[in-house]
């Protein structure tokens, strides 16, 4: 059965899940445009009017990432946020990309899209 984007956006994380493939992993970063892996995660770059615009989005997304317990690494600036997704728990502790990462990372889109779009 192939995933969409409907799909990531109604699923929630679960506590045990396994890596992801290669071909797992892209096909899914075609899922959710502006994605891109980069150092063992994936990763995206949101750009805002001003520190005010990046602190709501930061604040929107908190609820969403506490929800799912799939927390991502933040870096944040004046105008910009880059939102990191990875999981820690696979591949024995070594880390990797699972459906966890997808599924948040496509909630995160869609709130950027509904709000600050």
């Amino acid at each position: 059965m192939t995933t969409t984007l409907t799909d990531l956006l109604e699923k929630k994380c679960l506590p045990t899940v396994a890596a992801f493939t290669p071909e797992q992993i892209t096909a899914h970063l075609a899922l959710i445009g502006g994605w891109s892996l980069t150092d063992g995660a994936i990763m995206r770059s949101f750009d805002f009017k001003n520190y005010y615009e990046t602190l709501a989005f930061i604040n929107a997304i908190a609820y969403v990432i506490h929800a799912e317990d799939h927390h991502p690494e933040l870096v944040v600036t004046y105008n910009r946020c880059i939102v990191k997704f990875n999981t820690h728990s696979v591949n024995a502790g070594k880390g990797g990309i699972s459906e966890n990462d997808f599924i948040c990372a496509a909630k995160v889109d869609a709130i950027f899209q509904q709000s600050f779009a």
